[in-house]
């Protein structure tokens, strides 16, 4: 699935789910609230958990844990992108020539 259909598939979900209609502050904490929740995942591959009402998880399930967080993550910056009509492929290419120009002298 290319950039566009997977922004437009998300679009099209987070809508007919009413999740579209937040304000845009409100947005911002669950990207925040789900940023957070990346940092903990990396966490748990990086270093584990060590409380003791926590269970140790597998590799392979940390890593699925922070799958899930980036796409919550992914949802979050689409519906942003989408409340100021910016396309994830404009973002993608606008990121490039960015990285580009700042790091073409190397």
């Amino acid at each position: 699935m290319d950039v566009t259909a997977f922004q437009q598939r998300v679009t099209d979900y987070y809508e007919n789910r009413g999740w579209s209609e937040l304000d845009i502050f409100t947005r911002i904490g669950f990207l925040a609230e789900e940023t957070g929740e990346v940092a903990r995942a990396i966490r748990a591959l990086e270093i584990g958990r060590d409380r003791p009402d926590e269970v140790t998880e597998s590799f392979m399930n940390n890593r699925r844990a922070l799958v899930e967080e980036l796409e919550d993550v992914l949802g979050n910056v689409i519906v942003i992108a989408n409340t100021y009509n910016i396309s994830l492929e404009e973002v993608f290419h606008s990121h490039k020539e960015k990285l580009s120009k700042r790091y073409s002298h190397e």
